[in-house]
């Protein structure tokens, strides 16, 4: 005989699955695997809805963002932009001017910090996280946890620095696990260097703050009863970007020390080299080689800080200024970072051309920036006076490495597009972003507020306009209307602010989307500035294709101009795509308003277009 459940079970029951199924809809799509995009947020920034700007403000006057500002309602439409990895900038606990020796943490010290802020990249203790990102100080590394667990919830992968060329001259550890010491605790300072010295020494030599210039007083000026053209550091330690000096000159990286790896002060070096032909191996090789070696002490150090963050869900770094860091190193972190988590996503700072490769295979890092070339390339097509016929030239010579070279058009060390020291509007990004998204396989990354015009024209302090300060308590007016008192809605952006996030959305999405931008390039720019009436060194062109989607991309980089083109596919793309004669339907994949035909005949392609100032087109076939 049945037994007839209670209506409250019953309606308990309801309530539940009702619940779980809400809960179910409300998951992100898993997407495919296919091109990954990294939106960098300056993690102080993001919510802070203060709007004073103050120079030289305080926390209170400016206002600071909070860990809790990334909301799930934050997140959400940050991965629906199109996003697949967030960097969240500034996370470890870096020296800041904020008195928070009621949590333990010592005052820091504005002689030696930058700005009011301070640096993301002076680290002053790297097992926890900057006390202003938290709502409760004394709960900030759970309130950093439950960021992890929200961005997860969301689906974004969350990335976060290490800076291991330097840190804090201030550095102190203050929930070091068991058996970890701080930099420098166990250090000989007696002598200059030593294998396993964390740092390198002038002995018995004090450290003297340096001499400001161009009218720069620690705090604008403000009287502070720390800052007193002292710190007391004996013996001093050499600074952060190799400057041997006891008084480092202002425009050193004063503000921190550099890291000793078992490089002497004549360059040679204290550890074992990686054997001919292990560029060729994987990392499950490069960790049994140094498996039982006796490394410096620094590598060990920075190997169980990655681990502990990667412990706590963390899915990959990004890496300040890599190539003032031996290769071998890179190889033990690298592939220690990978026997814990094959998937970790490491991103590195490599501006020399000539060590890319060995970065990518002898360090084993997944991604480089392709600054240099690539970025410096598109920024000066962009400001009127490059030509278009760099960009293949650099992809040419990119192509065994292609996919580790991560695309960007800002970051924080780079001036924002609409910046008038860069270019002044937002618009003039629009074809570089396009060709930087979609001409390789590489990640591509963008800077929080690019996608609505930010242009960083605030005067926080420390440092000039153009970049959105990372020293300084400051607001950031764009993406201020974009956040909406934190509706994260874009309910106070202009129209033309509107448009232009809807131009990256539709990019972005396509970008992870496509098979084609995972498969094959090929150039057809000289192709058509050879056979192609008005096609010029303002245009680019080039296609991209799988075997189930074939694309070609256009874009006209000239501001003032529009171009009305027979664009022409040459031979050997009509062999490779396998194309009968015949007349076939291309469609633009950003808008999805425009079409042609492409003619087929005597085994060229060609079809006619009309392409508008800054206008670019992604046709699929």
């Amino acid at each position: 005989m049945r037994k007839r459940v209670p209506l409250l079970v019953v309606l308990i029951i309801l309530f539940i699955s009702c619940n779980t199924v809400h809960k179910n809809q409300e998951k992100p799509m898993k997407r495919k695997e296919g091109k990954k995009v990294v939106y960098q947020v300056f993690t102080r920034l993001f919510g802070n809805t203060n709007t004073t700007n103050k120079p030289w403000g305080t926390i209170e006057e400016n206002g600071v963002g909070k860990f809790v500002d990334f909301t799930d309602e934050a997140l959400k439409e940050i991965q629906a932009l199109g996003i697949t990895h967030i960097w969240y900038t500034g996370v470890p606990h870096h020296a800041v001017i904020n008195d928070y020796s009621p949590y333990g943490i010592s005052n820091d010290d504005p002689d030696v910090v930058k700005g009011r802020a301070g640096s993301p990249y002076a680290v002053k203790d790297y097992y926890n996280v900057n006390p202003d990102l938290a709502v409760d100080p004394k709960n900030r590394l759970e309130e950093f946890k439950e960021l992890i667990n929200r961005s997860h919830e969301n689906g974004l992968k969350v990335i976060i620095d290490i800076v291991p060329n330097h840190i804090a001259r201030s550095y102190e550890g203050s929930v070091n696990p068991i058996g970890v010491e701080d930099f420098g605790a166990s250090d000989d300072v007696s002598v200059v260097y030593n294998k396993d010295n964390n740092f390198y020494y002038n002995p018995k030599e004090a450290f003297k703050v340096p001499e400001w210039q161009d009218g720069y007083l620690p705090l604008g000026g403000e009287e502070n009863s720390i800052a007193d053209n002292t710190f007391k550091e004996i013996p001093t330690k050499w600074t952060g970007n190799g400057s041997r000096l006891s008084q480092p000159n202002f425009n050193d990286w004063y503000e921190t020390v550099k890291i000793n790896y078992g490089v002497r002060p004549d360059g040679t070096k204290d550890f074992d080299e990686l054997p001919n032909g292990f560029d060729k191996k994987d990392y499950v090789a490069h960790f049994n080689f140094w498996k039982n070696k006796k490394v410096p002490d620094s590598w060990k150090k920075f190997k169980d800080i990655a681990l502990y963050w990667l412990d706590m869900g963390v899915d990959g770094f990004r890496y300040d200024m890599a190539e003032m860091v031996p290769v071998a190193f890179w190889s033990y972190m690298n592939s220690n970072i990978k026997m814990r988590n094959p998937e970790a996503f490491l991103l590195a700072e490599v501006y020399n051309p000539d060590l890319y490769r060995a970065y990518i295979h002898l360090g084993k890092m997944d991604y480089l920036y392709d600054k240099v070339e690539f970025y410096d390339g598109l920024k000066h097509i962009m400001k009127g006076y490059g030509w278009t016929d760099h960009i293949p030239v650099v992809q040419n010579g990119m192509k065994d490495i292609e996919h580790q070279m991560l695309h960007f058009l800002e970051n924080h060390d780079e001036q924002r597009i609409a910046s008038p020291e860069f270019v002044g509007s937002a618009q003039k990004g629009k074809p570089g972003m396009v060709v930087s998204t979609t001409i390789s396989t590489s990640p591509t990354m963008i800077y929080f507020g690019q996608e609505v015009g930010e242009p960083g024209a605030e005067n926080a302090g420390f440092g000039q306009p153009s970049r959105t300060s990372i020293f300084d308590y400051i607001g950031v007016p764009h993406h201020q209307r974009w956040v909406n008192d934190k509706k994260f809605d874009g309910g106070q952006l202009s129209q033309k602010e509107k448009e232009l996030r809807d131009f990256y959305k539709r990019l972005l999405n396509f970008t992870i989307n496509s098979d084609a931008l995972m498969g094959d390039y090929q150039e057809i720019h000289f192709y058509n500035k050879e056979h192609t009436e008005n096609y010029d060194h303002r245009v680019l062109s080039y296609v991209r294709w799988s075997e189930n989607e074939k694309l070609i991309v256009i874009s006209n980089f000239n501001a003032d101009e529009s171009y009305s083109l027979e664009l022409k596919l040459p031979k050997e793309i009509i062999k490779k795509w396998n194309l009968e004669k015949g007349v076939y339907k291309i469609t633009d994949q950003l808008y999805q308003k425009t079409s042609t035909d492409l003619i087929v005949e005597e085994e060229l392609g060609k079809f006619t277009i009309k392409i508008q100032p800054l206008e670019s087109f992604i046709f699929k076939l």
